[in-house]
């Protein structure tokens, strides 16, 4: 199942994307070759994420993110609980936590998330 994740920058910032295998995709971030973003903002560090149900549905939960300001995306941290995934913790991610966009900008997801296991 595809994953949508926060990342913290070098400069505080956080940046949103989509994975199908969050593992891989944070080990390229910081690697300096998933985005132009986090490459001239290394080192990043996994700050929250949440497993969905289809890619689609990762998608549309990133595009929420990335609307979302700088305020709301801290409200989304503070929100979470700290949990790692087990994809994510092979990487050394730290700090990560499932949690819902809906309940920082008032907007339900188009489809409900995925009972974690």
């Amino acid at each position: 199942m595809p994953y949508v994740y926060l990342l913290r920058c070098r400069d505080g910032s956080l940046y949103a994307g989509a994975a199908k295998d969050l593992a891989r995709r944070l080990a390229e971030h910081r690697a300096g070759q998933a985005s132009r973003y986090t490459r001239s903002r290394l080192p990043v560090e996994l700050a929250w994420w949440r497993q969905v149900e289809s890619w689609g549905h990762a998608l549309r939960e990133e595009a929420l993110l990335k609307r979302l300001r700088h305020a709301g995306r801290e409200k989304l941290l503070r929100a979470s609980p700290a949990q790692v995934p087990a994809s994510a913790s092979s990487a050394g991610a730290a700090g990560a936590g499932a949690g819902d966009v809906a309940d920082v900008d008032g907007a339900a997801p188009s489809a409900p998330a995925a009972p974690s296991d």
